[in-house]
Parts: C-alpha cells; sequence; structure tokens
C-alpha cells in the first residue's frame, strides 16, 4: 500500500502554530515583564504598604474665666478572660468587684454570668471612674481580681455638675461628643458649632512590611502630620451658669411646668453670660441623652411670647412720635375690629384714660391696639411700620448666635400677605407672632444701651487668639431707647406686685412680662389651664449691666381662666433670684442714687409697699397717682 503523501505539510503546519504560540508567549512575558513593571512593583508594594492613624487630642472649652467645661481625657474599659479564671477565682472577683463597683444584686448576678461563661473574652464595664480604675489595678496587681484587663480610652469628660441633680454644667449649651474608632464628633451646642476647630486632624503614616509583617522603618512616610483640636473659650461665667441652673430648677419644680429657660447676656457686647434650660441631661452619656432633652429650646423652638412684645409696638410708636410716654389714651372695655372680631383685656375690665406708659406697665391690650392703629393711615401703613420695627429688632430672623438649630419663628411680612386690622391688633400684644427667647433678649437690648443692636455670641478666643464679634449697629435713637428703658422701670417700680417680685434695693432693675395662651391642636381649643409666662428685663447698678430673658413652658396655673393667673413662682419673680446671682456673681456695684430699687414715687406700688413714703409724697404734690 502505498504511504501518505500529506505528512510532511502537517508536520510543517503543526511547527508554524507551535512558534506561533511560542512568539506569543515571548511577546506576553515580555509585555508583563518590560511594560507592566513599574505597575506590578507598585501593586506589590501596596500590598506590603499599611497605613497607620493617630488619632488627634480634641480640644479643651473653657469659661470666659478659665475654667474647664469639657475636655478629653483617658477612661478604662473593665474586661475579662472568662475562660481562664477557676471557679474559686470567679468568686473571689465577683466579691471583690461587687464592693468596687457598687453594684446591686442584679447588676452582681450578670457580673457574675459573664465570669461564669466559657467566652474567651468579655466586657464588664465600659467606663470606669478614676477611683475604679485604681481599685481594679490594685486588685490585678495584689492577686484579689483574677482574669481582668483594663483598656484605656479616650472620651470626652464634662466635669461640672449642673444645677439639676444628674445633669453637667450647661448640657444643652456645650452639647456632646461621640467616638467612632477614636475619631471625635460634635453634636449640638457648641461642640457642634465648633467641631471643626475642636476635633483638629488625626496623623495618617504609611508603612511597609516584609513578608513576615515587620515594619521597614526605611519605608515609613507621613501622609497627613495631623493637628491636636484647638482650645476654646467661650464667653459664659460657669459661677453664674451654676445659679441659674438651680433657680430654673427650683422654678420648674415649683410651677410642674414642662421646662424653664432663661438667659443672661451684657448689653454693651451681646456676650452670653449664662444659658439654661431645665430639665437638661449629662453630656458625659449624651449619646443616650433624651432626644427632647438635647434640642436647646432658647434657639430652636419659637413661640407665641405674649404682652413681652408690647415693647415692640412702644417701640415703633415712640420712633414714630405717634405718643410720648405721657400721652393719654383711653382703654376700654372691648374694641371691635368687625363682626366676632374683638379684643380685650385680660382683666376683663377697662382703666380709662391712662398714661402710655402705664398702657404697657398695666399691660392694656385694648389701648395698644389702639396705639398700633395709628402707626399708619390705613391697617396696610401701620402693619408696614409695626413689621419694619420688628425687622431691624431681630424679630422674625436669626439673631445668628453662634449655636446650631436656630430657627427664626413667624413674623408675617405684610407685604406678602396683607394684614387685616384684627391681625394687627392682635400682634400688637404678641399673638400671631412667634419668636425664641434669644431673639427676645436680643430686640430689648437696644431699649437699654442706647439703641445699639449687639451680636449675640459665645466665642472669646479659639487657641487664646480673641475672636472679634461683629460690631453693633444703631437701630433706635438715644431718646427712644432711653424712653423705652424709663418704661420698662415703670413697669417693675409702679405697678404693685411686680414691684414686689423684681426690685431689688439700691440696684436699677426694669422689664416687662408676657403671658399667653396655647392652642392644643389635637383637641381644637385654647388650653385654660396651662400657659406660656415670658420675662425680659434688665438688672445694673447705675447702668444697666445685663439682660435677662425667662420663659416658663407650659405652666399650671394655680387658678382657672386667663384673667386670674397665679403661679408659685411668677417669671418676674424668677427674674429677681436670677438677678440677685448676677449682682453676687459679676460683682456689680450698687447705684449711686439711693432710690433706685424703691417704688416710683406717688405710684400704686408705693402707696401698697411704702404707705407711709407715699403718704408724704401725696401731700408734698397734693394729689394721689
Amino acid at each position: 500500500m502505498l504511504g501518505r503523501t500529506d505528512q510532511r505539510w502537517r508536520s510543517v503546519a503543526i511547527l508554524v502554530v507551535m512558534c506561533a504560540f511560542a512568539l506569543a508567549a515571548v511577546i506576553r512575558l515580555a509585555y508583563w515583564q518590560v511594560a507592566m513593571a513599574p505597575k506590578l512593583q507598585e501593586m506589590a508594594q501596596q500590598r506590603m504598604r499599611f497605613s497607620s492613624t493617630e488619632h488627634a487630642i480634641r480640644g479643651d472649652i473653657f469659661d470666659r474665666n478659665g475654667r474647664l467645661l469639657a475636655t478629653t481625657g483617658y477612661r478604662d474599659t473593665l474586661a475579662a478572660w472568662p475562660d481562664q479564671v477557676s471557679t474559686d477565682r470567679r468568686i473571689a472577683t465577683v466579691t471583690a468587684l461587687t464592693e468596687i463597683l457598687d453594684l446591686d444584686d442584679k447588676a452582681r448576678d450578670v457580673l457574675d454570668t459573664k465570669l461564669s461563661s466559657k467566652d474567651q473574652y468579655a466586657v464588664l464595664k465600659q467606663e470606669l471612674t478614676d477611683d475604679e480604675s485604681a481599685a481594679v489595678r490594685a486588685g490585678i496587681a495584689g492577686r484579689t481580681l483574677f482574669g481582668l484587663t483594663l483598656l484605656p480610652h479616650l472620651m470626652r469628660i464634662y466635669p461640672n455638675p449642673g444645677g439639676q441633680p444628674g445633669t453637667t454644667l450647661a448640657s444643652q449649651l456645650l452639647g456632646f461628643v461621640t467616638s467612632a474608632d477614636g475619631d471625635s464628633q460634635g453634636h449640638y451646642g457648641i461642640e457642634g458649632q465648633y467641631d471643626d476647630v475642636l476635633a483638629g486632624r488625626p496623623k495618617l503614616t504609611a508603612t511597609a512590611r516584609d513578608r513576615l509583617g515587620r515594619d521597614l522603618e526605611s519605608s515609613a512616610r507621613v501622609i497627613d502630620p495631623g493637628a491636636d483640636g484647638e482650645d476654646v473659650t467661650i464667653s459664659i461665667d460657669a459661677s453664674l451658669q451654676l445659679q441659674l441652673e438651680k433657680e430654673l430648677f427650683a422654678a420648674w419644680n415649683a410651677d410642674r411646668s414642662r421646662r424653664v429657660s432663661a438667659l443672661v447676656m451684657d448689653p454693651r457686647t451681646g456676650e452670653l453670660l449664662a444659658w439654661a434650660t431645665v430639665p437638661g441631661y449629662d453630656a458625659n452619656d449624651g449619646n443616650n441623652a433624651d432626644q427632647n432633652l438635647v434640642q436647646d429650646p432658647i434657639v430652636a423652638e419659637a413661640y407665641e411670647p405674649g404682652s413681652v412684645m408690647k415693647m415692640l409696638t412702644a417701640a415703633s410708636a415712640l420712633e414714630n412720635k405717634v405718643v410720648v410716654p405721657s400721652t393719654r389714651i383711653h382703654d376700654g372695655f372691648e374694641v371691635s375690629f368687625g363682626v366676632g372680631q374683638n379684643v380685650q383685656n385680660a382683666d376683663h375690665k377697662g382703666m380709662g384714660r391712662i398714661t402710655f406708659r402705664d398702657v404697657i406697665a398695666y399691660s392694656r391690650n385694648v389701648a395698644v391696639s389702639k396705639v398700633a392703629a395709628r402707626l399708619g393711615r390705613n391697617t396696610a401703613k401701620a402693619a408696614a411700620t409695626l413689621y419694619k420695627t420688628w425687622n431691624k429688632m431681630g424679630i422674625g430672623r436669626l439673631s445668628g448666635v453662634d449655636v446650631p438649630g436656630e430657627v427664626a419663628g413667624i413674623a408675617a411680612d405684610p407685604r406678602r400677605k396683607p394684614w387685616a386690622a384684627i391681625d394687627l391688633a392682635n400682634r400688637s400684644f404678641g399673638q400671631g407672632v412667634t419668636a425664641t427667647p434669644i431673639q427676645l433678649a436680643t430686640a430689648f437690648t437696644p431699649m437699654i444701651n442706647g439703641g445699639m443692636r449687639v451680636q449675640p455670641h459665645f466665642l472669646l478666643s479659639i487657641a487664646q487668639q480673641p475672636q472679634a464679634a461683629a460690631p453693633p449697629r444703631r437701630v433706635l435713637t438715644k431718646k427712644v431707647s432711653g424712653q423705652l428703658q424709663g418704661i420698662l422701670h415703670h413697669v417693675t417700680s409702679a405697678v404693685s406686685w411686680y414691684a414686689n417680685g423684681s426690685l431689688i434695693p439700691r440696684y436699677q432693675v426694669g422689664g416687662k412680662t408676657g403671658t399667653a395662651q396655647i392652642w392644643r391642636n389635637d383637641e381644637g381649643r385654647w388650653d385654660r389651664d396651662t400657659f406660656n409666662f415670658s420675662f425680659v428685663g434688665y438688672v445694673g447698678g447705675d447702668q444697666p449691666a445685663a439682660v435677662v430673658a425667662v420663659r416658663i413652658d407650659e405652666a399650671n396655673s394655680l387658678t382657672k381662666g386667663q384673667g386670674d393667673i397665679t403661679l408659685n413662682m411668677s417669671s418676674y419673680q424668677l427674674f429677681r433670684r436670677i438677678a440677685n446671682g448676677i449682682i453676687r456673681t459679676q460683682e456689680i456695684k450698687r447705684s449711686k442714687d439711693p432710690q433706685a430699687g424703691q417704688p416710683e414715687p406717688g405710684s400704686a406700688a408705693e402707696r401698697v409697699l411704702a404707705p407711709e413714703r407715699y403718704a408724704r409724697h401725696v401731700l408734698r404734690s397734693g394729689r394721689a397717682r
């Protein structure tokens, strides 16, 4: 049989294919070893390189006098290796820890259960106090505690107890800090506002390791040098802050209110000297605090302030020369603005013709409504005039205070939605408008400092470098400011109940109260038993030294009905207690005027509180006021 004639060609074809494969392999090998060599080397180095993080130390917060308000320190976590502890040693350890940690029977049983397990690792307590850590450390060294270890970690510490039991000082103002993998994050208050300054930056380092996992020191490279957080100094006085919180706590209990808030501000600079709400919380455990407690109502909750807004109407009326303090206004029982649109006084009475300053002092809704109507030739013009005063005094706009969460409140612009006559009347005495306590304090400040609106603020310095606040700007003339201060003084020195509850001998005080009904949306009615009570005023020697704004939120009246409202501690009585604390802590000197803090001569307050002096004034003047 003849042999195949195509074998030679098949061999050649196979050889060609094999050569092609070989050539492709050579080209591919050259590609990886030459072209891709730099990239492969970088990939290998990346696998050998490890980054390390050195966490920054958060900056401290100090009060205006250098007192520490918040700091970062170490706290120990107590952990154990249960599987390494014998029964006898477990019993001894549980007995000793029960005493060191002051455990009750239930907590002791939990501890015993954890140590009885066969787990390799168990956390017994997250944060020990310094005394507990020292006792555990001594027990481990003295071999009375077994199978335990202490693991130190950074944490935020608020070292000062607050005026309410179980709280820390200025909890809503300072806020709190949470940590994740060593990094800190500020929440609310000063901690949240200045988190970028306080937190600092972690140091990031890249290091290569050999195949045995050992660091190659020569390869260490700093990616980011990082920086510890900077210290912040704020304007509050810790001593005054504690006194304020104690007074608020007393009022909160006395009036059975939902909460009580107050702030103290320097009327010359806008620096906030104290700022608190009760109930507060423990900022050392802020992450577990009730959400309703961590929100700061002084900036985050606007409310109808009631008659304190009459001072804004007074400012507008005096500025536009509609009245002077001695102008007489007829205060009737009622004034009507249409069918079913009537305004009455809270006591359902009229006082007849009285001076404008008495209209404010005795808080007459009817008379104030009449004055508001005079602000323009028609309702639209009058509304625009009043709104303009609100706006420049800070009502309906953010105050710009340096804490997060501020709301602007509701102040309807008549250019967008025209006011009816009844709207003008209601808003002239604080209904149909909402504001926050910081807005009210800011609005009252020009009334007592010569007409300048100041910027409320806390920040004094960062890393001991002073921080300038926005300069004050004029919003009232000196004359109008003096007239308004005189009215505020008249309120507390001429009306007997205000004088009895607010005057401080040898010190100048003045202010205005506000009482507002609360609308219950779920019930569709006004609450007849609880009210919002406010007071905004000042205290000083020869010059006003501090503005104080007080809010008693949803307090339970001892009597029924808006015309007869009585509290265990009224807003103006709370003001006096706070003012006395201001006098002590700020060392305010007494007025040179010996009549300072006395009832106004010939007034109803003098007739009730100093009848003999009143009789002399009446005889001298020939008439009674």
